[in-house]
């Protein structure tokens, strides 16, 4: 596991979760934009187009057949307005973002799974991850211990031999 990679993927990450915020937070916001103009042209606009209009069906038909017919057409205006500004975002920033965001994941995914096969493998065999860091030290303390008796039992002779 490289904790270089790791860091590098999660600074990705957060990255790219920004860039999805900030292009869904825009997307809501023209939504948003869209249903008060909406809104507005339902309130002000459509006023006048409806008193005029009511004053021109008053000579066709009667008074409560021409402000039906008035009231049923401004629910349409407002219905196609909402389904304009319900529309998902498209496009290729917000693709290319999940699709950054989703290897990314994969990535830190992939290393999670080697750190937690090398954690299972140190706590299943705790030897397996000693063994060579000790291995080395103690081959050469065996190589000392052997050498030194030889060298040891030199001098102890000659002294010997020198008493005599």
């Amino acid at each position: 596991m490289n904790t270089e990679n790791v860091v590098k993927h999660l600074r990705v990450l957060l990255r790219t979760d920004r860039i999805i915020a900030d292009i869904r937070m825009r997307h809501l916001l023209v939504g948003l934009g869209l249903r008060a103009f909406a809104a507005l042209i339902a309130a002000f606009g459509l006023l006048m187009l409806e008193l005029s209009a009511y004053f021109a069906l008053v000579q066709v038909w009667s008074p409560i057949y021409a402000a039906a017919i008035l009231g049923a057409v401004n629910f349409a205006i407002a219905a196609i307005l909402f389904a304009i500004a319900a529309r998902p975002p498209s496009g290729r920033e917000l693709d290319l973002a999940n699709e950054i965001h989703g290897s990314s994941v994969e990535v830190l995914q992939h290393e999670a799974r080697a750190l937690q096969s090398q954690v299972s493998g140190v706590i299943h065999h705790p030897l397996n991850g000693i063994l060579p860091l000790l291995l080395v030290p103690l081959i050469t303390i065996i190589i000392k211990s052997l050498k030194k008796p030889k060298a040891a039992t030199a001098p102890e002779k000659t002294s010997a031999a020198d008493q005599k």
